[in-house]
């Protein structure tokens, strides 16, 4: 299971977290070998999938966290737990995107 945290440019593209870094299971095989459905809620589709790069990712999860205000210090609390160092929002950001990268699934078009 993995939390939505944005969406991306692409028709019904969704932008999740790798919150236990790039050792995650799931992380690691939809590098090996791409993702062929996903699930969301009762909804599932064949998928194509992308790791953000660097800047968009801090914007996502900038994003993320303006939308998510109320809840900051708790999602702060658990990013510092996940990363091992103190996360302070904005200024760690491109530090912890690469740690912890943001990967985008989209609906793959029919051939």
């Amino acid at each position: 299971m993995l939390e939505v945290i944005g969406t991306g440019p692409a028709p019904g593209e969704v932008i999740v977290i790798a919150g236990l870094g790039r050792t995650a299971h799931w992380y690691r095989n939809v590098q090996a070998i791409p993702a062929t459905e996903v699930a969301i809620g009762r909804d599932r589709f064949p998928s194509v999938h992308r790791t953000l790069d660097p800047a968009e990712a801090i914007t996502v999860l900038r994003d993320y966290e303006r939308r998510n205000r109320w809840v900051a210090p708790v999602i702060r609390r658990v990013l510092t737990w996940l990363v091992g160092w103190d996360y302070d929002s904005s200024p760690d950001a491109r530090r912890l995107t690469q740690q912890l990268p943001l990967v985008a699934f989209r609906p793959r078009r029919a051939p």
